[in-house]
């Protein structure tokens, strides 16, 4: 489904907020790389007054929207942070969504695939992923509790593309936030095979989504699932020869964390029909995070 907007995919300009976050700094490196003409926005979310000043003064054909609050060291800080989560994830990002929808112009809204869990219609191992209508069945953490509720909301935006990334990883193995970087510092991991989005493959495709002025709600992971102990033996096969870790039980995990953690298979057929060359999720994390990062030779 396409939205008629203002820009044409020949002369672009891209408003990005979330310029301190993972996400907002790669998209303005990738912008930089092609040659897109670029601003990051300077106003706060919630301070509708502000959006729209950074609107009039950059002039873009569309935004991007990668600021969040996810919680610092992790999501548990939502559960004791209620009011000031549902300020950025809900009031922040309806606020921006409806001012784009005034002045015409399409949001790239990065959101999370971790409002499902597996369930019997969709076990796990199974390969039955939940789909873009799927209604979200996973209530366990704060997060995900605003993150399902501004979803359900954002429907109603004919303007904005919804990206549902899950468990992002990318090339930079020291960025703290990459998944494979969490999981290696772990003292134990549980082994759930989960969908997951390679951000080094997937971002220049968000880029491609609003030259294409693409909107709905997107599964936004590789196809496939791969597992924690199948990243981590990845690991020690390319990386880190010497390389152990511990596995305990979803019983065990929950004892030391505050909020369940959302396990899932999305399913990606409809990105793979948008974008054919998109990569499995094994095939994308050899091609663009273990190879780049290899230190031994593979037998």
């Amino acid at each position: 489904m396409g939205y008629q907007s203002n820009g044409s995919a020949a002369a672009v300009k891209f408003l990005i907020y979330g310029r301190t976050g993972w996400i907002g700094g790669e998209l303005g490196r990738l912008c930089e790389a092609q040659g897109i003409e670029f601003a990051y926005g300077a106003g706060r979310l919630e301070s509708r007054s502000s959006l729209e000043s950074d609107v009039a003064a950059a002039r873009p054909t569309h935004v991007f929207n990668a600021a969040g609050v996810t919680g610092r060291p992790n999501v548990d800080w939502c559960e004791s942070h209620k009011v000031e989560t549902i300020r950025t994830n809900v009031v922040g990002t309806l606020t921006l969504a409806d001012v784009c929808r005034e002045r015409g112009l399409i949001l790239i809204n990065y959101a999370t695939g971790c409002i499902f869990e597996y369930d019997e219609k969709h076990p796990c191992g199974s390969g039955v992923g939940f789909k873009e209508e799927d209604q979200p069945n996973f209530v366990g953490s704060f997060y995900s509790k605003t993150k399902a509720m501004v979803e359900e909301l954002l429907k109603n935006y004919e303007n904005v593309c919804t990206l549902r990334v899950r468990m992002p990883i990318s090339s930079d193995l020291a960025n703290p936030r990459n998944f494979i970087t969490k999981i290696t510092r772990y003292e134990k991991v549980v082994d759930i095979p989960n969908s997951m989005t390679i951000l080094d493959e997937l971002l220049p495709i968000s880029l491609d989504m609003a030259k294409r002025n693409l909107t709905g709600i997107w599964n936004f992971t590789n196809p496939g699932v791969v597992s924690h102990n199948e990243i981590l033996q990845m690991y020690k096969d390319y990386i880190d020869p010497n390389f152990t870790w511990k596995n305990f039980t979803l019983e065990e995990q929950a004892k030391v964390i505050v909020a369940p953690r959302s396990n899932n298979e999305l399913d990606a057929t409809k990105l793979k029909r948008e974008f054919p060359e998109l990569l499995s999720i094994k095939e994308s994390l050899i091609k663009y995070v273990f190879k780049p990062n290899q230190k031994t030779s593979v037998a």
